[in-house]
């Protein structure tokens, strides 16, 4: 096993940390992590941290039902059923935003079934999955290959929109990734980001039990406020912010279940998520998880900000 420390700030570049909180990864491995945060913007990060080689083993549980696509127990049968909802509105919002009905990628595709029904919708479809089981499973429903990762393969402006449903808070290497997937992106293409929001109210509530903390498989920890500076940062525009809102009931759900002998159960996961997306709504949009919706900034042709 090799770890990694990260010695500047992805957002800002600066070099010094201040710690967070000590979370637990509750789902795999049981072994406990630090998340610190940068004194300079706020960004919290997960370090030091498993390198790139080093992290497949804390992906490897049938409990990570994005890769597995398992429905035992209660709360993946929920995410099934929340799942087959919330990719009809990941379909609705790509329609909405995007310049045109053509190329889409969708960078960690997972098990492909938001793929699927965007190809049904009449996109032309590309994805991207480094976890062997999830990219078989995701090219069975698509028909057709999806590529374990590698961005060099596709043109610079070929895609009419990139999708990232909860995957940027897993990509080592944060800046180059997104200076990639910039390039990629049409001059009036769109890309679609969603992230957990380390200030929602569910995470003050839960802290360090936080379920969308998920150490060490989330690096990252966005706030509304280092996501548009990381955005900014890759002359990207923020257009809108979205809530997730279901995402809020399943967190509460993880989180009641790690909690052990102080959980209310299903019960207080589901007072919980209400009260989180109640409070998300009168006080400025802090919602579980948060959708960004950015296009590229036409105004600057000059090179990103150094990391």
């Amino acid at each position: 096993m090799s770890y990694e420390r990260v010695e500047q700030c992805p957002v800002c570049g600066k070099s010094d940390f201040r710690p967070k909180m000590v979370v637990e990864d509750y789902s795999v491995s049981h072994e406990s992590f630090a998340i610190v945060q940068c004194t300079n913007c706020s960004f919290l990060l997960t370090n030091p941290r498993p390198d790139a080689a080093s992290i497949g083993r804390y992906y490897e549980s049938q409990d990570y039902v994005s890769h597995s696509d398992t429905n035992q127990g209660l709360i993946n049968q929920v995410y099934q059923v929340a799942r087959s909802f919330t990719v009809r509105q990941k379909v609705a919002l790509l329609a909405k935003h995007a310049p045109r009905r053509g190329r889409l990628l969708d960078y960690g595709c997972g098990t492909g079934y938001f793929l699927a029904a965007a190809q049904k919708a009449g996109w032309q479809v590309a994805g991207l999955e480094p976890n062997d089981t999830a990219r078989q499973l995701a090219e069975q429903h698509t028909g057709q290959p999806i590529s374990p990762g590698d961005l060099n393969q596709f043109e610079p402006a070929s895609f009419d929109a990139i999708t990232l449903w909860h995957v940027l808070e897993h990509v080592h290497e944060l800046n180059p990734t997104l200076k990639q997937l910039t390039r990629l992106l049409k001059p009036d293409g769109v890309l679609i980001i969603a992230v957990p929001n380390a200030e929602s109210p569910d995470a003050q509530y839960y802290r360090e039990q936080w379920a969308a903390f998920d150490v060490p498989r989330h690096l990252y920890h966005f706030t509304a406020k280092t996501m548009t500076r990381l955005l900014r940062k890759h002359h990207l525009q923020l257009r809108q912010t979205l809530p997730m809102k279901l995402d809020a009931f399943y967190v509460s759900m993880l989180s009641e279940k790690y909690r052990a002998e102080r959980s209310g159960g299903l019960l207080a996961a589901l007072r919980s998520g209400y009260k989180s997306n109640r409070q998300a709504a009168q006080n400025g949009g802090q919602y579980s998880s948060l959708i960004y919706v950015a296009t590229k900034d036409a105004k600057t042709g000059a090179a990103p900000e150094k990391a």
